[in-house]
């Protein structure tokens, strides 16, 4: 794959980027739809129902460690990821469907464990194929540059295909039908499954034959303890944390995911109940922020050849933290547009949308970072662990982020905003309360964030150095059963 210099020409990087639509689907729902369902359709009170959805993202953090080193160790002649890869193209389209569609009348208990057993099964379904298929990349793409160019790629289809369905959701089904009525999310499910199911197919057969072509595991993954696998991945978590790169990035990722989680549960009710937007404006919001991946698109390689990768990801959060504040401070000083406005709307969607190319950028650099620390890493301990290593990452996200949506909870609760059914409910005092509580956390997290990519440490020389070690090692034991017997 590294002799192509056009990675655009390769259709390997366009199958190996539509898995993300699926993630990118699933993780729009869970991050700016479930907390309303489950508060204003099903009737939860926010904490309960944040308190289900933390549940479910820290078992989805543990079970990511045990499939991230389960599929580097299968042995399967559809390749090690994909075995995984097609279980979640049965599992996760029913059970989206499935959630946001109660086939029987629950109680207040029954809500509870509705929302935490189909959130649970819904992310071990997103897991099987979104581990998996993220560790494809470092067998696929060696070289420095070029990874961050198919990371953008993927990247960009996550979001265009969660932010688009998710634009589409506030133009015709939940915005008309308002957050508040059933109909709007049943119609948004039958959607999001369909083109779940269709992302993961697509991909799964794309990139079935170069994998299946590769070499297997040196040793498959033979015990079937789930327990066994659990206690072996936290073993090779703890080595790999003793890789100073690998550990920046892992607690770069609890930070952010605490940050993330919050943010992106209290989305909704800042758009419709803080700036009064209506369904149909936030659904434009959606339209502009498509954008941002085309501009992310543009904006990579010219960044890459100007500064490092992490200086790169420092840049793009740091604006991130400069202007996530400046809506909200607006708005209270009384200097923003009328609340609901046409002008409001285009002056939060410019914001929004720069802020969404900050975080693509971040984003990817970060995820090309992981892929650069996996040479790094089986330099010294001579175990390939892409799986692990990007699960690892992930379960630091959704571990945090579960906090993230504890507090969101707390915060929906503490505001007030359980019983808010327009943006007339939601006072001065409200908004003030809302944004002191939010915004120091918020931006205090990712400045944290960033203090701790100063210390992650493989620029592009160290990396060919890397894969030059590693390719003396491998010529050293081949060489013995190359040479002829006398």
């Amino acid at each position: 794959m590294s002799s192509l210099q056009l990675p655009e020409r390769n259709p390997l990087l366009w199958y190996y980027g539509s898995a993300s639509v699926a993630f990118g689907i699933k993780n729009n729902a869970f991050s700016y739809l479930l907390l309303p369902f489950t508060t204003q359709v099903l009737g939860m009170p926010g904490y309960v129902a944040a308190g289900a959805l933390g549940i479910a993202m820290l078992w989805d953090a543990v079970s990511d460690l045990v499939l991230g080193h389960w599929s580097d160790k299968t042995s399967s002649r559809l390749g090690r990821r994909h075995p995984f890869m097609y279980a979640a193209l049965i599992l996760l389209p029913l059970t989206f469907w499935a959630m946001f569609n109660p086939s029987m009348e629950l109680t207040d208990e029954g809500k509870f464990w509705y929302v935490l057993v189909f959130a649970i099964l819904i992310r071990t379904s997103t897991t099987l194929v979104e581990v998996p298929s993220a560790a494809q990349l470092p067998e696929l793409e060696s070289q420095y540059e070029r990874r961050s160019r198919w990371l953008s790629i993927r990247h960009a289809f996550g979001w265009m295909g969660g932010n688009g369905l998710h634009t589409i959701n506030f133009f015709f089904w939940v915005g008309p039908y308002t957050m508040s009525v059933h109909t709007g999310y049943a119609i948004y499910a039958w959607v999001g499954a369909t083109l779940i199911a269709l992302s993961i197919l697509i991909s799964s057969l794309g990139t079935q034959k170069y994998f299946a072509a590769l070499p297997r595991p040196d040793k498959s993954h033979v015990d079937n303890n789930v327990w066994a696998v659990l206690v072996h991945a936290l073993k090779e978590l703890a080595q790999s944390l003793s890789n100073k790169n690998f550990a920046v990035l892992f607690f770069n990722g609890l930070l952010t995911g605490i940050a993330g989680g919050m943010l992106a549960a209290l989305y909704l009710y800042n758009t419709n109940y803080f700036f009064g937007f209506s369904g149909r404006q936030i659904g434009m919001t959606g339209v502009c922020v498509l954008l941002a991946p085309v501009i992310s698109i543009v904006t990579i390689p010219y960044l890459s050849k100007i500064f490092s990768k992490r200086q790169i990801a420092i840049l793009a959060i740091s604006c991130f933290i400069l202007l996530t504040p400046i809506p909200y401070v607006l708005f209270l000083a009384g200097i923003w547009p009328a609340m609901g406005s046409w002008m409001s709307l285009y002056l939060y969607s410019f914001f929004i949308v720069i802020e969404v190319v900050c975080l693509i950028i971040n984003g990817v650099m970060l995820d090309s970072m992981m892929a650069d620390v996996v040479e790094d890493s089986e330099v010294d301990t001579s175990r390939r662990s892409e799986g692990l290593f990007y699960a690892t990452r992930g379960f630091a996200g959704k571990a945090m982020s579960a906090g993230g949506i504890l507090l969101a909870g707390v915060i929906v609760t503490v505001v007030g905003m359980e019983s808010f059914v327009t943006a007339d409910d939601m006072t001065r005092e409200h908004r003030v309360l809302l944004t002191t509580l939010f915004l120091p956390i918020y931006c205090g997290l990712h400045a944290a964030a960033i203090v701790l990519l100063v210390y992650f440490r493989i620029p592009k020389d160290t990396h060919e150095q890397n894969l030059a070690t590693l390719a003396d090692r491998k010529q050293a034991l081949d060489a013995p059963a190359s040479v002829a017997t006398p």
